[in-house]
């Protein structure tokens, strides 16, 4: 041990301040014990996703499920991805009190999005969570809150809005954002349809069982914590399996596990990021309380008239993504294509001349990346806790619109329907949500 280090050590000793410093803004990050340490909230079918298990950019200590044999396999894979023996945890609440814990990823169905990013959030630790953040627009106004008051980092684990080829469209988003931003697409609201027929697909194939037989629960698994601030419900398969977004107690069918990869960077290109829709309208058959089912359409209308509409009946496939206000419109690239397709009124704009205008916009602002910078930095990270919120409460409105199955209106401020006390109890649900994980969200 060197004299400075030496010396350094007595005199925290003397005042008792060495435990309150972690070790590796100490001594900085060169060695592997003084990185960015990182655990898994969840060991499904997602936790194998490149983001998570398998992620090289912090290290791996720990994981932690409510099935047993999950616990078991996450330790064995984990080891074989070169993070040696990793401390498994069968509550993650032990997790979060493990103080050798900077970074949580949370792994699990949607239902528990919300109540563990505000339980790690409480508990110190940075939060990279699956999408969709969370299942109602309370839970997502509490988790950005959370984040903010206790001062950490957040991102959502979608990355359209600033890297990867934008589904069909043969660019990323930057190239869209530089047509909407620089008024390519005239002084009015804007029209954006979302549906197959522009390439985005609402999986309609999610959908509950609502006569499914009760069965023995596993051996190994704690089915209430797997229920956690759901109701209570009798086991089935159906349930626990990844069949789950089935149900709105757990998720909304393709909408929740899509919409945020889909409607985020249409946020961000839309230059949305702060406000929320006005109106929502829906269309098409009434819901099952339990099970979910498809719909025909949905509109939601910002205060300035923009309309993006989510095409379920793919009645709209011929319409462009984007149609401005002057008439110029948006699609997605060609078969043979290089990039997306622009037609104005004198007709198709050639590729030369779609690249050529693109090269000469101005670029958008630069984002911010990489998490682990943002951890270190304390820089927000380009999807987090605040536009994370206002993408996942456009599609959380949808699904209040799709339950009630009519039209409501909401306050992108207040963050409450207007005199609509039947859409507003969906859009909190803080009512229905069991203890204790009601108060260790709400209380």
């Amino acid at each position: 041990m060197n004299g400075s280090r030496r010396q350094f050590l007595k005199a925290s000793a003397a005042f008792g301040a060495f435990n309150l410093i972690p070790a590796r803004v100490l001594w900085g990050a060169t060695a592997p014990s003084n990185q960015l340490t990182r655990a898994l909230i969840g060991f499904g079918v997602i936790a194998h996703s490149e983001n998570h298990l398998p992620f090289k950019g912090s290290r791996l200590i720990g994981l932690t499920d409510c099935y047993a044999p999950r616990v078991a396999a996450g330790l064995a894979a984990a080891e074989k991805a070169g993070w040696g023996k990793v401390k498994g945890y069968r509550d993650f609440r032990e997790l979060l009190d493990d103080k050798d814990v900077d970074i949580v990823h949370i792994c699990t169905p949607p239902h528990w999005h919300g109540v563990q990013s505000a339980m790690a959030a409480k508990a110190g630790k940075d939060i990279w969570c699956e999408k969709p953040m969370t299942r109602t627009v309370g839970e997502g106004k509490r988790v950005m809150e959370l984040v903010k008051a206790n001062g950490r980092m957040f991102r959502l684990n979608t990355w359209f809005r600033f890297q990867s080829t934008f589904y069909g469209f043969g660019t990323t988003v930057e190239p869209i954002r530089q047509i909407v931003e620089n008024g390519l697409l005239g002084k009015g609201p804007v029209k954006c349809v979302f549906g197959e027929g522009q390439g985005f697909s609402w999986k309609f194939g999610w959908s509950g069982r609502v006569q499914d037989r009760v069965q023995m629960i596993p051996e190994g698994l704690d089915w209430d914590m797997w229920l956690g601030p759901a109701p209570w419900k009798p086991y089935t398969d159906h349930r626990f399996g990844t069949s789950f977004r089935g149900y709105w107690d757990y998720d909304s069918g393709g909408l929740g596990d899509m919409a945020q990869h889909y409607l985020d960077p249409l946020q961000y290109l839309l230059c949305k990021d702060e406000t929320s829709p006005v109106k929502i309208d829906y269309k098409g058959l009434p819901q099952h309380p339990e099970a979910v089912g498809s719909f025909d359409r949905f509109t939601l209308t910002y205060d300035d008239g923009t309309e993006v509409i989510l095409d379920g009946d793919v009645s709209l496939r011929d319409e462009p993504l984007l149609r401005g206000s002057n008439g110029l419109c948006v699609y997605k690239k060609a078969k043979d294509g290089k990039t997306l397709r622009i037609k104005d009124a004198n007709g198709w704009w050639s590729e030369e001349k779609v690249l050529k205008t693109l090269a000469e916009l101005p670029k958008p602002a630069p984002q911010q990346t990489d998490f682990i910078d943002s951890c270190k930095t304390r820089k927000p990270f380009a999807l987090n806790e605040s536009n994370g919120f206002r993408s996942s409460s456009m599609f959380n409105l949808a699904i209040v619109a799709w339950r009630l199955g009519r039209s409501f209106e909401f306050d992108p401020v207040t963050l409450h329907a207007k005199n609509d006390a039947a859409a507003d109890r969906l859009l909190y649900q803080d009512d229905m949500m069991r203890e204790p994980w009601r108060t260790e969200m709400f209380g």
